[in-house]
């Protein structure tokens, strides 16, 4: 996974540039098809806002969250990116798993003694 991050009008130190790495990697648990994040800080009207952009297969989500300090900025933003993720995984296992009782209503069969049965 690619992170890259960008600050518009202000400046990151090392210490909140590291904090973001850290935070951003452990979003990989959550799906392991994450191509990129990009983390942008950017500072307007005394406020640190935190835009997280982050690229899977086929999709692209977007988390913005703004407080007066960058890396709480930083923390909000992840959080609401951890919470689309999970949303996002929850809808690609519902899908599956509606498929497959989907595949047993339509004749195919649906388990593992259905299976059997067709052998003997």
């Amino acid at each position: 996974m690619q992170i890259s991050i960008t600050a518009r009008q202000c400046e990151i130190t090392s210490g909140i540039r590291q904090f973001a790495q850290q935070r951003l990697e452990k979003l990989e648990k959550f799906a392991s098809d994450i191509h990129g994040v990009h983390l942008i800080v950017s500072l307007q009207h005394g406020e640190h806002s935190a835009e997280i952009k982050l690229r899977l297969n086929g999709h692209e989500l977007v988390s913005t969250q703004e407080h007066a300090e960058a890396g709480a900025a930083i923390e909000r933003a992840v959080d609401r990116m951890e919470e689309q993720l999970r949303r996002h995984k929850d809808k690609r296992t519902a899908r599956k798993h509606q498929s497959v009782k989907t595949a047993g209503a339509d004749g195919a069969p649906a388990s593992h003694d259905d299976l059997d049965e067709e052998l003997d």
